[in-house]
């Protein structure tokens, strides 16, 4: 018996020749030039990445940002998992294609089936060819996963009306391990005139790194719904966000009466996301200032946030800055909740935590001389759900978590903080949750319903004054 080999099914390039080149070289050169021309990342080592999708004139060297990074573990990236939004072609829910594999000028990328398959069967995700039909917001991402991950597979999801509850669930099946990478395809705001777009862009780009996707819509992302499903994936699982490269079309081809927006975003997990030695150093020095500037002036100092900032100074995130004075607590304020740069963060939480302290007398320039000072860089705080006091106990890892603990009593808040580094001097999980709730001023027994913990992980490093001015 003669055995019928089924013939691989390939889907041909749609929008080569428009969005890209057609050719073999050119397309080649092109992603090339567009990768060398990627910004610095600071180190940011992705899960998951946000890259744009307009022809490569106006945004292939955003897209080249967002992939350069990731050249020095490409080997370790077998599968890509990639969603984007629906242009042409309007559907409710998730549509992929019946293709083994899909072809650029470079060749073939195969389709990772056996992935495919795990999520096929979720109310809402289907195969349908025809909703790819001249769509490009997959498509043009190939040639630089041809380039960067040669061999790697794709899953391609193309995210119709579909509300953010189902892309998370897709996202959550199709996660896996340092195998996998998830890429939103997306842009941002849309046909604005150029100031006005870099102001929509911004608070889009604050809005990813905090993990907001309920403040993102279609004015500000074209590809929002795949974007909520992905950072309440990262959220969830404690991911840290940051803008790499946010520019738009009158920066790159075009005139500035009427632009597109496009972002680079690396997410990589918070635990073991590292700021870079030259930015920690800053942000150090952005301490000594907050401190030196108060001592002469009285008051905060007023941080700007000029061109050329790392992508690490100037992410939207929260810190806490400690002060030590001989090996005693001197002061410690921060922020909870990123609401601005974090070089701006750091400098104005050192001066609170050298003359807003309430349980220290406001520091002196002898005692500044002397200090050694810490920054933590918070997670995104998440909520913890737990059924009982020892179950949050349980569930609490002791060296790791950091949490914010609240609770409403008697027609009063009460909230308490503990930074992962309190854990040294409490190593018993049951005894930091008993201080902690003795911080948010309630009694070490207290237990309600209304009581709620939050979680987050920290990045710290530290230095002394001294070494910083010698």
């Amino acid at each position: 018996m003669i055995e019928t080999v089924r013939k691989a099914s390939i889907r041909a390039p749609e929008v080569a020749g428009l969005f890209y080149p057609d050719g073999h070289n050119a397309l080649a050169d092109t992603v090339e030039r567009c990768l060398a021309a990627a910004r610095p990342d600071g180190g940011v080592k992705p899960k998951v990445l946000i890259a744009p999708h307009a022809g490569y004139r106006f945004s292939g060297e955003i897209a080249g940002t967002a992939f350069a990074g990731l050249r020095d573990r490409a080997d370790a990236i077998r599968r890509v998992v990639l969603l984007g939004p629906a242009h042409r072609v309007a559907f409710k829910g998730i549509a992929t294609t019946s293709s083994d594999a899909w072809a650029t000028p470079l060749g073939t990328v195969a389709v990772d089936w056996d992935a495919l398959r795990s999520v096929l069967h979720l109310p809402g995700i289907a195969v349908e060819d025809a909703a790819f039909a001249r769509e490009h917001s997959l498509e043009v991402h190939l040639p630089f996963i041809q380039r960067v991950f040669e061999g790697a597979r794709i899953v391609p999801l193309l995210v119709g009306d579909a509300p953010a509850a189902l892309v998370s669930q897709v996202v959550e099946a199709l996660w896996g391990g340092p195998e996998t990478l998830i890429v939103v395809s997306s842009d941002l705001s849309h046909f604005h005139d150029y100031d006005t777009a870099r102001r929509l862009d911004g608070a889009t780009a604050a809005h990813i790194e905090t993990l907001r996707p309920d403040r993102i819509d279609g004015q500000g992302a074209c590809g929002h719904r795949a974007l909520a499903g992905v950072l309440d994936q990262a959220r969830r699982r404690d991911l840290r966000a940051t803008a790499l490269d946010v520019r738009n079309s009158g920066d790159t081809a075009s005139g500035k009466d009427r632009v597109v927006g496009y972002g680079a975003f690396g997410l990589e997990y918070a635990e073991s996301a590292r700021i870079g030695a030259d930015d920690r150093r800053r942000l150090i020095e952005a301490a000594r200032y907050g401190v030196t500037f108060g001592l002469e002036h009285g008051r905060a100092p007023s941080v700007g946030i000029g061109p050329g900032l790392s992508p690490a100074l100037s992410a939207q995130r929260a810190a806490f800055v400690t002060l030590m004075l001989d090996g005693r607590l001197r002061g410690c304020i921060g922020s909870v909740v990123a609401h601005r740069p974090l070089i701006a963060d750091v400098a104005e939480n050192a001066y609170k935590a050298a003359f807003a302290d309430r349980r220290f007398a406001r520091l002196t320039a002898e005692e500044a001389d002397r200090m050694e000072v810490s920054v933590s860089v918070l997670s995104t705080p998440r909520p913890m759900s737990f059924e009982s006091e020892a179950d949050l106990i349980r569930q609490t890892r002791p060296d790791v978590d950091g949490l914010i603990m609240a609770d409403r009593v008697d027609g009063r808040d009460h909230r308490g903080i503990f930074l992962p580094s309190v854990w040294s001097g409490i190593p018993s999980a049951e005894d930091f949750a008993r201080r902690l709730k003795n911080k948010a001023g309630l009694p070490l027994e207290h237990w309600s319903p209304g009581l709620t913990v939050q979680r987050y992980t920290t990045e710290s490093f530290g230095s002394s004054f001294r070494a910083l001015s010698s």
